[in-house]
């Protein structure tokens, strides 16, 4: 299985989304997005560095593997990885990104599994109460 993210301000909504995938897997690989294309698809830097991030989400224990998530086409993600599914909160399902998603990975044999969204808490919501943008 495959979890891309930003993982920003890790909070329990990141911490929800990897426990859900790995419970419907047999390894779990973490796609961390690299500081610049998170910047360029969220119009603002991520608060903490790539590297920080991927040692965050690679401490926790059902974790198998981190990579850094280089593209917003997943299919470069499935290439480098080789999953058998994605794993995204359910925000994504029935939109367009996420009928692009799904058609790319059908393309290639993955499948696109949506999972709770945890919509009371957001790395967005956390940077505004701390006072950054």
């Amino acid at each position: 299985g495959y979890v891309p993210g930003a993982y920003d301000v890790f909070h329990v909504g990141h911490l929800r989304i990897l426990e859900r995938s790995r419970r419907q897997c047999d390894r779990l690989v973490v796609g961390v997005v690299g500081d610049q294309l998170a910047a360029e698809t969220r119009g603002e830097p991520p608060a903490v560095p790539l590297a920080e991030r991927m040692a965050i989400v690679a401490a926790l224990p059902w974790v198998h593997d981190v990579v850094e998530d280089v593209s917003p086409d997943k299919s470069v993600a499935w290439r480098r990885v080789g999953f058998d599914v994605l794993f995204k909160g359910d925000d994504w399902r029935g939109t367009e990104r996420g009928d692009r998603l799904e058609s790319a990975m059908a393309r290639v044999g993955a499948r696109v599994v949506y999972l709770p969204y945890t919509r009371e808490i957001s790395s967005s919501s956390l940077r505004a109460g701390l006072g950054a943008s």
